[in-house]
């Protein structure tokens, strides 16, 4: 007697279902996986480049406290206090980091922009640094400027932060802020941080939490570092 080897279309059809139902549980998590992955692989080794391309700076331009300013602008107060963001990265860290390309931004901070080969990029001025793992999250667009009509390129759209991009500052000479003084380039923490890990999400103005609305989740980034740059289980945000 023969043995039938086919499988009938009721059994193929219930085996595909199976298939697309598990696949359709665990791909997104897969997904969600890997670009969580992605994102804390980038941050830290942002973090760890930058610094280290300062350290090899200090040798030849001699201590960051007594670096140049950057020009600190904003879009309701244009004041200089010092070199462009282009200016300043030419000086001191152009030797010791190797972007995929730079490029000036045209937002009112003049803002200078280095895009990494492992897809992320940076945008910076003044004190300011913002990092995007991804650099196509980054975007330009005009926003109107007050009663006058007139419009201003921004880079960031806030409601991103936290997830999109993470907030960096560069302010070593800050002697009444303990968390940047004498520092590289550090996540974000007002002077006022109490330095408890809780503070980092309850904050109502820097918060790592969904209901920001005032500023931005600045503390994002110090949540992750310190979690050794891991993103933490009950993070607020999916990738």
């Amino acid at each position: 007697m023969k043995l039938k080897n086919a499988f009938s279309l009721a059994e193929v059809l219930i085996t595909l279902l199976i298939i697309g139902t598990v696949a359709a549980l665990t791909i997104p998590n897969l997904i969600q996986s890997y670009k969580k992955s992605v994102v804390e692989t980038r941050l830290a080794k942002f973090y760890s480049t930058i610094n280290q391309a300062i350290l090899m700076s200090e040798v030849e331009n001699g201590s960051r406290m007594t670096w140049d300013l950057m020009e600190n602008l904003n879009v309701t107060q244009v004041v200089s206090e010092g070199k462009t963001a282009q200016e300043w990265y030419k000086k001191y860290l152009a030797k010791y980091i190797t972007p995929l390309k730079t490029e000036n931004s045209q937002t009112v901070e003049r803002k200078y922009n280095l895009y990494f080969t492992d897809g992320s990029m940076v945008t910076f001025s003044g004190s300011s640094w913002l990092y995007y793992p991804y650099a196509k999250d980054y975007k330009e667009h005009l926003v109107s400027n007050g009663a006058d009509g007139n419009e201003t390129y921004i880079d960031r759209d806030r409601s991103g932060s936290g997830t999109k991009y993470f907030t960096f500052i560069f302010m070593p000479t800050k002697i009444d802020n303990r968390w940047l003084y004498q520092k590289g380039v550090e996540p974000y923490l007002n002077k006022e941080f109490d330095g408890q890990t809780e503070t980092l999400v309850s904050n109502n103005i820097y918060g790592c939490k969904k209901d920001i609305v005032s500023n931005e989740r600045a503390y994002c980034t110090e949540l992750i570092k310190r979690n050794g740059w891991k993103i933490p289980k009950d993070y607020p945000f999916k990738f």
